[in-house]
């Protein structure tokens, strides 16, 4: 759903955001981060970054699961005072889940044999 895709295309100048409006989007990275390592068993390791890209603030939440490549969501602010809202935060952490765990059954699915035929 989300994995590897861009969530905003607009983008601000990459000195756009005040000291303040850089921390709240980062405390908006943090928790879905948070949130997606509630969902995930601990073999899979959850991050996020803020960085300034070429087309303004680039917020990225990843997913590296035990197996298989890793997932990541970004997120491209379109205005200064934007803000990640609970509910896409709760969507974004449910969707790098999601597809993390869709990445292990894949890598997985190939190296088993079956019990019986």
């Amino acid at each position: 759903m989300y994995g590897n895709s861009p969530l905003g295309d607009d983008g601000l100048d990459p000195e756009a955001l005040s000291n303040d409006q850089r921390r709240q989007l980062e405390r908006d990275l943090s928790r879905v981060a948070q949130q997606t390592r509630r969902l995930l068993p601990e073999e899979f390791v959850v991050g996020s970054d803020l960085t300034a890209g070429s087309d303004g603030p680039e917020a990225t939440v990843a997913v590296r699961p035990p197996v298989g490549p890793v997932v990541s969501a970004g997120y491209t602010p379109e205005d200064a005072d934007a803000t990640i809202t609970e509910d896409e935060q709760t969507d974004l952490a449910q969707g790098l889940a999601a597809s993390a765990a869709l990445q292990v059954k894949q890598a997985l699915s190939g190296s088993t044999s079956p019990t019986a035929r």
